[in-house]
C-alpha cells in the first residue's frame, strides 16, 4: 500500500466522520415544524462553525482523493491546510466552472478526476451515475455512493418537511427519472419520511390526468411547464383541476417561483400552492434551495431557502468574480460539504440571485434568495448587444391575456446578416395578440421582436426542462 493510498483512506475516514458529527435528527422529524431543529434554527455563528469544521476536513480529503483538486492546489501554490475556513476558501480558491470540469473529463475520459470516486470505491459501494444537463462541451458525469444516497435522502427530507409534506399526503411523481438527480433524491427522501408515492413515468398526459382523477394524489411532482400542460389536459377531459385533491405542485428543472406570471397561472389553475427545489448536478445534487411556509407572502418578493450547514452559498460579481455582499445581485456559487464522492469547492452554479441572511418568519436562519433565482448566466440571450433572459420573455408572454401555456424563442441570422428574434405563442386570435406581445417584450426587454401566433396545441409539450430557445444563428 503506497503512502498516498494510506493518506487517501485516512482523509476519507476523517471527512466522513466530520459529516456524521454534524448530522442530527437523521431518520425522523425533531419537531412539528422542523426536521432538524438544532440545524434549521442554528445561529449564524453555529452555521459558520459547522462550515469551517467541514472545510478543514474536506480540503485534505480532496487533495488526496481527486487528481483534479490535487493539480489545482499545486497550480495555485496551496496546500490543504491553507483552507481552514470559509474566509480562506473565498480569499484563496478561485471559482471552478463547467468548462474546467469539461476539460478534465475530455483529458481523463470517461469520468474525469473532479470527484473522489475510484474504481475500487465504485465496485464497493457505488450507487448511481448522473450526468450534467448541459448541451455543450464534453458531458460531465458524476458517480455517487450509497453514502451519498443516504445524505441526499436526509437533506431532502428536511426540505420536504419545511414544505409541509406530511402523513396523509400522496405524491404523484411525474418524471421519467433517467439522469435527473431531483427525482431520485426526492424518491429516497419520501421513503425516509414514510410517505406513499404514485409512479408516473412512461405515461402520456391523458393517462396521468386519469391518475389524478382516480387516485387523488395531494402533491404532484413535475416541471412548471408540465404542471400547466397537465391542468389543460384535465380541462379537456371535463375536469376542473381546482376540484381535484391536489394541494401542492412541487416543481424543479425550470424557473418557477421567480416568474410571477407563471407562478400565478399555475396556482390559479390548480387552486394549489407552488413549491420548488433548486440545485445542480455538479455541486448541489440534493436540495440546495427550497420553499418554506413563508416563501410567498402578500406584498413581498418570493424567497427560497438554502441549506447552509451542508453547503456554503455565496454570490459573486459576474465580471470580477469577487464575492458580493448580501443584498447585492450576483451569480450563485456553491461549495458542497455533504458528499463522499463529489464535494466541490466553489463551483459556479451561475444563477443570478440576491441573498438575505436574516431570520425568516418561519424561524429558519439559513440564507434566502430574495425573488428566488432569476436566470442562469449560461441562458443569457445576447441579441445585437441587448442582453435578456428567457424568463424576461416569459414574463412578457404571460402578461397577455389568453396566451397559451407554451411559447418558443427562435433566433436566426437573416439574409442581411442581422440577428433577429421571433417569439412563437399560441392563441385563437392573430394580429391584435401579436401586437400586444410585441409591446410587452419591447417594454420589458428593450428589444423589438417578431411574434408569430400559432393555433393552440401547435407547440410541443415537454416532460422535463422545456427547451424554449432555438438558437439557429449562423446556421
Amino acid at each position: 500500500m503506497t503512502d498516498r493510498t494510506v493518506r487517501a483512506e485516512a482523509t476519507r475516514r476523517a471527512w466522513l466522520e466530520t459529516i456524521e458529527r454534524h448530522r442530527h435528527d437523521r431518520d425522523a422529524p425533531g419537531s412539528a415544524d422542523y426536521w432538524s431543529p438544532r440545524l434549521d434554527t442554528a445561529s449564524r455563528d453555529e452555521i459558520r462553525a459547522i462550515q469551517d469544521d467541514k472545510i478543514a476536513a474536506v480540503a485534505p480529503f480532496l487533495y488526496e482523493n481527486s487528481d483534479f483538486y490535487r493539480r489545482r492546489f499545486d497550480r495555485l501554490g496551496l496546500v490543504p491546510t491553507d483552507l481552514r475556513n470559509v474566509d480562506d476558501l473565498q480569499a484563496k480558491w478561485p471559482v471552478v466552472d463547467k468548462l474546467e470540469m469539461a476539460e478534465d473529463a475530455a483529458a481523463q475520459p470517461p469520468y474525469g478526476t473532479y470527484t473522489a470516486m475510484s474504481e475500487k470505491l465504485w465496485a464497493k459501494r457505488g450507487w448511481m451515475m448522473f450526468s450534467s444537463s448541459g448541451t455543450t462541451g464534453t458531458p460531465r458525469v458524476f458517480r455517487y455512493t450509497h453514502i451519498d444516497r443516504e445524505l441526499w435522502a436526509w437533506a431532502n427530507a428536511r426540505a420536504l418537511h419545511a414544505m409541509d409534506f406530511r402523513h396523509g399526503d400522496t405524491v404523484f411523481m411525474i418524471t421519467g427519472y433517467g439522469p435527473h438527480v431531483w427525482a431520485w433524491g426526492v424518491q429516497y427522501a419520501l421513503a425516509k419520511m414514510g410517505l406513499p408515492t404514485l409512479p408516473g413515468g412512461g405515461m402520456d398526459a391523458r393517462a396521468r390526468a386519469n391518475i389524478v382523477i382516480r387516485f387523488r394524489p395531494t402533491i404532484v411532482l413535475c416541471t412548471p411547464s408540465y404542471a400547466l400542460h397537465l391542468a389543460r389536459t384535465l380541462q379537456a377531459l371535463g375536469i376542473d383541476p381546482r376540484a381535484t385533491a391536489v394541494r401542492t405542485l412541487f416543481v424543479a428543472g425550470e424557473p418557477g417561483m421567480s416568474i410571477a406570471a407563471t407562478r400565478e397561472r399555475i396556482q390559479d389553475l390548480w387552486d394549489a400552492r407552488l413549491v420548488e427545489f433548486y440545485g445542480c448536478t455538479e455541486a448541489s445534487p440534493h436540495v440546495g434551495g427550497f420553499s418554506c411556509p413563508h416563501s410567498q407572502t402578500p406584498g413581498a418578493p418570493v424567497t427560497t431557502h438554502l441549506l447552509e450547514d451542508v453547503q456554503v452559498w455565496e454570490t459573486i460579481d459576474p465580471q470580477t468574480q469577487k464575492p458580493q455582499r448580501d443584498g447585492e445581485r450576483g451569480l450563485t456559487v456553491c461549495t458542497n460539504l455533504n458528499s463522499e464522492s463529489s464535494p466541490q469547492l466553489r463551483f459556479l452554479v451561475g444563477d443570478y440571485a440576491t441573498f438575505d441572511r436574516s431570520r425568516c418568519p418561519c424561524g429558519r436562519t439559513h440564507v434566502r434568495a430574495v425573488g428566488s433565482f432569476a436566470g442562469r448566466a449560461d441562458d443569457l440571450i445576447n441579441l445585437r448587444g441587448i442582453k435578456m433572459f428567457p424568463g424576461q420573455i416569459e414574463h412578457a408572454v404571460r402578461s397577455v391575456a389568453g396566451i397559451g401555456d407554451e411559447f418558443e424563442i427562435v433566433l436566426v441570422t437573416n439574409a442581411d446578416g442581422l440577428d433577429v428574434m421571433t417569439v412563437r405563442v399560441e392563441h385563437h386570435a392573430g394580429d391584435e395578440v401579436a401586437a400586444a406581445v410585441v409591446e410587452e417584450i419591447r417594454s420589458r426587454c428593450e428589444v423589438r421582436s417578431a411574434v408569430e401566433v400559432l393555433a393552440p396545441g401547435t407547440l410541443p409539450r415537454t416532460e422535463f426542462k422545456a427547451a424554449r430557445v432555438k438558437d439557429r444563428r449562423g446556421k
